[in-house]
C-alpha cells in the first residue's frame, strides 16, 4: 500500500522536514500518526520525498531521515483549462476531476452568461476552499505537481496570459471540427481549452475567442453540461498528449 502524501510549505533541510497547519492536523489528528510512521512529502513542483515521523505536537509534525525519491522536472507539455464560472457544486466537482486527470493550470472565467458572480468580499474564502479541493485531488491521485488556480477574471486577461500553443474553444456550433480531428492533425504539446458557461457563449465572446486564435472544437452531437464538457475534454486531451509523448 502506498504511503500517505503530504504537502510541504518549505523544502526539507539536512534530512529533516516540518508539516504545519492543516497538513500536520491531518497526519496527527485524523490519521493518528505516531513516531516511526513513514509518509511521503511533496512540494507541488514535482519533487517527492519519503520521511519518518519523529515528533508530533499540537499543530506541528517533525520528520527525520527525509530522502528525495523523485527530483522535480519541468513538464514540456501543459494542459490549461479556461472554465467559465458555474454553480458551486458543479465547479467544485470539475476542479476535483480535472485535477485528478492532470490539468496543469486552471483559469476561472467571468463569462457574460455565467450564472454565478463572486462578490469581492467572498473571493478569498472561495479561493481557499477551491485550493483545498485541488490539493485533496492532487494527493488522492498522487500527482507530483500542483495545478495553478487563477481567480476569476475576464476573457482579455486570460488570453493575454497564455503561452503559445494549441487553443481550443469547445463549441456547440454545427460547423465546428471534431476535437479528435483537430488533435490528430495538429502538432502540439501545450494546449489551452475553453469551456463556456451553462448559458453558452454570446456571439461577441465566441467571435473574440476565434479572433484571438481559439479553434472551435466539437465533442460530438450531444449537448453536454459545462462540468461534463470540462472533464470529457480534459480526459481526451490528456490521452492524446500521452499518446504523442
Amino acid at each position: 500500500m502506498s504511503s500517505r502524501r503530504f504537502l510541504l510549505s518549505e523544502p526539507p533541510f539536512q534530512g529533516r522536514a516540518i508539516l504545519l497547519g492543516s497538513e500536520a492536523h491531518h497526519l496527527r489528528g485524523v490519521l493518528r500518526a505516531q513516531p516511526g510512521s513513514v509518509v511521503e512529502l511533496f512540494d507541488g513542483s514535482g519533487q517527492v520525498w519519503r520521511g519518518i515521523v519523529d515528533h508530533c505536537s499540537q499543530d506541528r509534525v517533525e520528520l527525520c531521515q527525509v530522502e528525495l525519491l523523485e527530483p522535480g522536472s519541468m513538464k514540456a507539455a501543459r494542459l490549461v483549462l479556461i472554465q467559465s464560472l458555474c454553480k458551486a457544486e458543479k465547479l467544485e466537482w470539475l476542479l476535483e476531476k480535472c485535477t485528478e486527470i492532470g490539468v496543469d493550470e486552471i483559469y476561472l472565467l467571468e463569462a457574460a452568461r455565467s450564472v454565478v458572480r463572486i462578490p469581492k468580499e467572498r473571493l478569498d474564502a472561495k479561493m481557499e476552499r477551491w485550493r483545498k479541493i485541488v490539493l485533496a485531488a492532487v494527493k488522492q491521485s498522487r500527482h507530483n505537481t500542483f495545478p495553478v488556480l487563477h481567480p476569476p477574471c475576464s476573457l482579455a486577461s486570460v488570453w493575454s496570459s497564455l503561452a503559445p500553443g494549441l487553443r481550443l474553444l469547445l463549441s456547440e456550433q454545427e460547423h465546428a471540427e471534431s476535437l479528435k480531428k483537430i488533435l490528430r492533425c495538429s502538432s502540439w504539446q501545450h494546449a489551452a481549452f475553453c469551456i463556456g458557461p451553462e448559458g453558452g457563449w454570446t456571439e461577441e465572446e465566441h467571435g473574440a475567442l476565434v479572433r484571438s486564435g481559439f479553434r472551435p472544437a466539437s465533442l460530438g452531437s450531444q449537448i453536454l453540461r459545462t462540468e461534463t464538457a470540462a472533464v470529457v475534454a480534459a480526459a481526451i486531451l490528456k490521452y492524446e498528449q500521452e499518446t504523442v509523448e
